[in-house]
């Protein structure tokens, strides 16, 4: 069968977009990586920040508290969400286009309206003021539409057969879903999740608007810290360490790198079993 010269002209497009793609991405990664390694020193790591050491450690574990804190409201409430919308919702049912509208209205968003809201009601209605909860709140809320429609999808991936063969066997809607269609359809959520924590890591609009800049682990959850994304952007902004800033970028590609191979290496132990 000969290839039509429509066809090798898409073809040869398609590689020549994917080559333009890797050459940007490397090119970022390795300039980054060029600046950035030769400020990585142990003063770095300091416990406490200072002007002098501009240690990124109180931004690395402020991240890490900030993440954590916005998965444990999001994920479930998405989660949950969706489950509903696919398994227990009628179709057509009006309630269900309404929430689907509104997610998609609500995921495109830009993240400063919800730095906005979030500072409006979390800091000042409800007094928690500049902190990690109001920041953990308000990223929750940006999250939680992509982790909806993700999960969303990956439960309509999964194969009607699978509910039919349980509800042969006698189990009911709930085993059936959280036994049968969680586990088929979890590398698809576990995906979702990791796109939420990417958007979350970079993040800074939102959360300088309702965590706060300053460069200090929170000693408790109505406390202000930065994030590493934060972090960069205050030490870029002043034009005193251009150098650190660059090391700081290196220590954040490294943690999203590490976070999707993680997610990756359990989508896979997930799906084995």
């Amino acid at each position: 069968m000969k290839t039509k010269p429509l066809d090798m002209l898409l073809r040869a497009l398609t590689w020549c977009c994917a080559a333009i793609t890797c050459a940007v991405l490397l090119y970022l990664v390795g300039y980054i990586l060029v600046q950035g390694i030769p400020f990585i020193k142990p003063s770095l790591f300091a416990l406490a920040y200072n002007s002098e050491n501009v240690s990124l450690l109180p931004a690395l574990v402020t991240t890490v508290l900030t993440v954590a804190a916005s998965l444990l409201v999001a994920v479930p409430f998405g989660v949950f969400a969706a489950i509903y919308l696919v398994e227990y919702a009628r179709r057509g049912n009006r309630l269900v286009r309404l929430v689907r509208v509104t997610t998609e209205a609500l995921a495109g968003i830009p993240s400063i309206v919800y730095g906005l809201f979030g500072w409006l009601f979390f800091v000042v209605w409800l007094g928690w003021g500049l902190s990690l909860l109001a920041g953990s709140f308000t990223l929750a809320i940006m999250i939680l539409p992509l982790i909806m429609r993700t999960t969303e999808e990956s439960l309509k991936a999964v194969p009607d057969s699978y509910r039919e063969g349980a509800f042969g066997l006698g189990a009911g809607r709930l085993r059936t879903v959280f036994r049968i269609v969680l586990p088929a359809a979890s590398p698809g959520i576990l995906a979702g999740v990791v796109l939420a924590i990417g958007r979350i890591v970079g993040e800074t609009a939102a959360l300088i608007y309702t965590a706060g800049t300053v460069a200090q682990i929170p000693a408790s959850p109505l406390a202000s810290g930065r994030t590493l994304a934060i972090h960069m952007y205050a030490l870029s902004s002043e034009g005193l360490h251009t150098g650190q800033s660059y090391a700081t970028a290196v220590i954040l590609l490294a943690v999203v790198i590490g976070i999707n191979a993680l997610a990756a290496s359990a989508a896979k132990r997930i799906a084995t079993r």
